[in-house]
C-alpha cells in the first residue's frame, strides 16, 4: 500500500492534477474540456492525464458510439485509501494532543496545590 500512497501523493503535488480531479469529481469529462476548463494545451493535459492514470486515479473510457473519444472519470480506491492513510495521521495526532492536554491539567493542579 505504501508504493500506492506514494504515487498517489506524487500524481497530486501538481496543482493542476488536483484541479483535474477537482473536475472530475463533478462529472466525467473528456479530456478536450478538462483542458479547456484548465485553460492548457490538449497535449500538456494529455501529460497530466497519464500521471494520473498510471497512479490509479483516473480511468480512460471508449466512448460507445466513437472509439476515438476518451472520457475521464475517477477511480474511488485509491482516494479511500488516502483517506485511511490520513484518518490514521489524525487519530495520531489527536491522540498525542489529549495526551499533552492531560499532561498540562496535571501539572497545572499539582502547581496550586
Amino acid at each position: 500500500m505504501a508504493a500506492d500512497l506514494d504515487r498517489t501523493l506524487a500524481a497530486l503535488a501538481d496543482p493542476t492534477r488536483r484541479g483535474v480531479v477537482d473536475l472530475l469529481r463533478r462529472a466525467p469529462r473528456r479530456a478536450s474540456e478538462i483542458a479547456e476548463a484548465l485553460a492548457m494545451t490538449r497535449p500538456a493535459m494529455s501529460r497530466h492525464l497519464r500521471v494520473l492514470r498510471k497512479a490509479g486515479l483516473v480511468r480512460e473510457d471508449a466512448q460507445d458510439d466513437d472509439a476515438r473519444v476518451r472520457v475521464y472519470r475517477l477511480e474511488r480506491a485509491p482516494f479511500a485509501d488516502l483517506r485511511g492513510w490520513l484518518d490514521e495521521v489524525e487519530e495520531f495526532w489527536g491522540d498525542q494532543l489529549q495526551a499533552f492536554k492531560a499532561h498540562a491539567e496535571r501539572r497545572a493542579r499539582g502547581r496550586k496545590a
